[in-house]
């Protein structure tokens, strides 16, 4: 199958489940905004059954398991709560969830942590050197302290790797899980980071039995790469929206080009040459503008963006381009452009492809 069409987000979850019989591993990659996470929660409704599942579940819902009480009353004992009531933590009182966690954490992070199985509830401290008025430094240590948004996400998802390996482990308290489902747990990492969660996610997951299977789904090119990478036998999708009305499709991507800035250009110009422009579409050139920009070296993706001799709007395309990718419509609630930004649109994507060493390969045939 090299593209298929799907009119709503279960019959592709019903799709993914049954390649899945054939496929150990399914990786999706997708612009934020598409519905990853919407597809992840129904492939998990999918595995119900009454009080049965069989679907554990990495995204922003796992996440909302775990919740902050600051101490507003004395602003000193912080903690993380945890929902006592989800599945996601059956192992945790006879499990030794804190030595299965802190190996993990120990690769990214830091801090260290407690969980109290009595209150449900986690403290975070960290040693921090301080200099004394000699000179010299001592190390102190600070408890309950609330760690910063990108080390909480962190956490969350070492203690989801730990779960998952007590899965693969074959725990009594994890029997039901049949599929893993993991939906972009690398939005506050550095590139480096992202490289070490790829390829450690694909190395648990590549001796795991065979009963289990895995769905990745992700808006970021460089995990993405590694996942495909690690995982050569996998199915490879590249999901996309239809405009208003309709559906979504999936397409292999042994029919894009493997670099997802390329084939987000290519879509670009087959837009702009069929006049099918959408709001959304600043947002993608955006992307492929800034990540042309870091290829290139340049310190601002703006730098991507030169005009013709004769054009001298430069700081009117980045403007544009900013005011229109910032809107929360131009990802989520997709509209066809104005005729006056269509036309500028399209001068700067045509601008952009002569001005870069683009491989003509990429378009069918020249924009309008």
């Amino acid at each position: 199958m090299a593209a298929a069409s799907f009119p709503d987000l279960l019959e592709l979850a019903q799709h993914v489940r049954m390649e899945m019989q054939t496929k150990k591993f399914v990786l999706l990659y997708a612009y934020n905004g598409t519905g990853k996470t919407r597809l992840s929660g129904a492939f998990k409704d999918l595995g119900k059954n009454g009080d049965e599942r069989d679907t554990l579940y990495f995204n922003a819902f796992t996440e909302d398991l775990f919740q902050w009480d600051n101490d507003l009353e004395n602003d000193r004992e912080r903690v993380l709560k945890i929902n006592k009531d989800s599945r996601f933590f059956d192992g945790l009182g006879e499990l030794e969830m804190d030595n299965r966690i802190r190996p993990l954490l120990n690769r990214y992070a830091d801090f260290e942590f407690e969980i109290d199985t009595d209150k449900w509830e986690i403290s975070f401290a960290r040693e921090i050197r301080l200099k004394k008025a000699d000179g010299t430094y001592e190390t102190e240590r600070q408890e309950d302290i609330k760690v910063s948004r990108g080390e909480e996400n962190i956490f969350i998802w070492c203690f989801f790797l730990a779960i998952v390996r007590l899965v693969l482990d074959g725990a009594e308290a994890y029997k039901w899980v049949n599929y893993i489902y993991v939906d972009d747990p690398i939005s506050s990492l550095d590139d480096n980071n992202v490289v070490t969660v790829a390829h450690h996610l694909a190395q648990l997951m590549k001796d795991s039995h065979e009963r289990l299977r895995m769905v990745v789904s992700t808006h970021h090119v460089l995990f993405f790469n590694v996942l495909c990478n690690e995982l050569k036998k996998a199915r490879k999708y590249f999901l996309t929206r239809e405009p208003p009305g309709g559906g979504y499709v999936v397409q292999e991507t042994d029919s894009k080009p493997f670099l997802y800035h390329l084939a987000s250009l290519a879509e670009l110009h087959e837009a702009e040459r069929l006049g099918a422009l959408y709001t959304h579409h600043f947002n993608v050139l955006r992307r492929v503008m800034e990540q042309t920009a870091c290829f290139f070296g340049y310190a601002k993706w703006e730098e991507c963006i030169k005009p013709e001799g004769d054009d001298e709007n430069q700081t009117l395309y980045k403007r544009v381009i900013d005011l229109m990718s910032h809107g929360d419509y131009s990802l989520y609630e997709p509209r066809e452009m104005m005729q006056e930004n269509r036309e500028l649109l399209g001068r700067v994507l045509r601008q952009f492809i002569s001005a870069h060493p683009f491989s003509q390969v990429l378009f069918a045939s020249e924009p309008k």
